[in-house]
């Protein structure tokens, strides 16, 4: 048998002590897992926490550190809100998401897209009565409707008149409690384009006869030649809005600066355009440029940000996110397989929408727009699973109302 001799041992045994130590560092005292411990679970459409039984806190897993024992710490799970009444939540974001801009610019404005039936709520003791809405109402400043009397189904199709009887009810609540309401039609010939200002101006709605389909909105459109009631007026408010432009993509316009030149050269009393011009946001002087008619007098720029869907093209959207994951990411909104039906009242998504400085909210406020107007407000309609239209599906608007 080989024989060391004393140093050489020595140095042996120090190098094991080493090696030794280093592993009780990391090697934890209790392995066996906890069956009372916290976890996760899927369960009629919702994620929920399944807590300890008793509602005690399960033990903490426990470490020794240069011969000391230190409780390990857990990252704390991300809340999880399970909500049941959808419209409600709506309403409440929609009211935090007004209150947050006013904080920011106290004459900041807020137009919401369609939701038309968040306007009433229905009576306690009898749901056949729907009375206002009232501190919602409040928190917004108009509504826009798409496709009210032409292009709700098919582009150029005058709206079913079942459907018709349903909406107009709920616009009248609008009208007669004071909010703004704006109009978007689409239609295929100058004929309908007439035929939609009529029908709104009987009612005192604001329209914009669009001659694109629903999902385009890209062109100024050529019928009638000029805004309706153009004017040479400064806008300031939306009360004095006589007519509006609606665009949801601009790329078509070609650079930045070639498309806010383009824009000036109308009359327009109201722009509402995307935050982003393709890839960019546009910039602080393109939102300026556009806050000027043709005729040198201002009016008023809006930012459309929606809030009920989250696209995969968008700067928040995170390589990793897909849908399920994160778990409020739900399915892809029919017809457009880049964009996803969210749980809106979930925090991550509201903290990516409004609240603080890096949110959507605050960097439309930033870039100088004067208002925005929130799309996919009917998302609250998928999760109930309810659309008022027979036979419509929850498209690009995230509902028929």
């Amino acid at each position: 048998m080989r024989k060391f001799n004393q140093p050489t041992y020595r140095l042996a045994k120090t190098v094991f002590n080493i090696a030794f130590g280093s592993l009780m560092i990391l090697w934890p005292l209790q392995t066996t897992a906890d069956p009372t411990a916290s976890t996760s679970n899927y369960q009629n459409g919702e994620f929920q926490i399944a807590q300890a039984p008793g509602g005690q806190t399960p033990p903490r897993g426990r470490v020794r550190i240069q011969g000391k024992e230190t409780e390990k710490k857990l990252d704390a799970p991300i809340p999880i809100l399970t909500v049941t009444d959808h419209r409600e939540a709506m309403r409440q974001f929609i009211q935090s998401i007004s209150a947050y801009a006013r904080r920011q610019n106290r004459n900041f404005m807020v137009l919401t897209k369609d939701g038309l039936d968040l306007l009433v709520k229905k009576d306690i003791n009898d749901d056949k009565i729907s009375l206002p809405a009232r501190t919602y109402m409040r928190s917004i400043d108009g509504v826009v409707i798409d496709g009210l009397f032409y292009g709700r189904q098919l582009f150029g199709l005058p709206t079913d008149k079942k459907v018709l009887e349903t909406r107009l009810p709920l616009v009248g609540q609008a009208v007669n409690n004071g909010i703004k309401t704006f109009v978007i039609d689409y239609v295929k010939s100058p004929q309908e384009a007439q035929e939609s200002i009529k029908l709104n101006n009987a009612r005192n709605l604001i329209p914009f006869p669009a001659n694109t389909p629903r999902h385009l909105l890209n062109t100024i459109p050529p019928y009638p030649r000029q805004p309706i009631q153009e004017n040479p007026k400064s806008i300031l408010s939306i009360r004095d809005v006589k007519n509006f432009l609606y665009l949801r993509e601009t790329s078509k316009f070609g650079r930045q600066d070639e498309f806010t030149l383009n824009i000036h050269g109308t009359n327009y009393d109201l722009v509402i355009v995307d935050v982003f011009h393709g890839r960019s946001p546009l910039s602080k002087r393109a939102v300026e440029t556009l806050k000027f008619k043709k005729i040198g007098a201002r009016r008023l720029v809006f930012a459309h940000i929606d809030i009920g869907t989250a696209a995969s093209y968008r700067y928040y959207w995170k390589a990793r996110w897909r849908e399920g994951s994160p778990f409020w990411i739900k399915a892809p909104v029919p017809g457009e397989p880049d964009r996803y039906f969210v749980q809106f009242w979930q925090p991550e998504w509201r903290r990516i929408i409004t609240g603080n400085a890096k949110s959507y909210v605050f960097g439309a406020i930033r870039q100088g727009f004067d208002g925005i107007v929130l799309e996919g407000i009917n998302a609250y309609r998928f999760f109930e699973g309810t659309s008022s239209e027979a036979g419509s599906k929850l498209g690009s608007s995230g509902g028929p109302l």
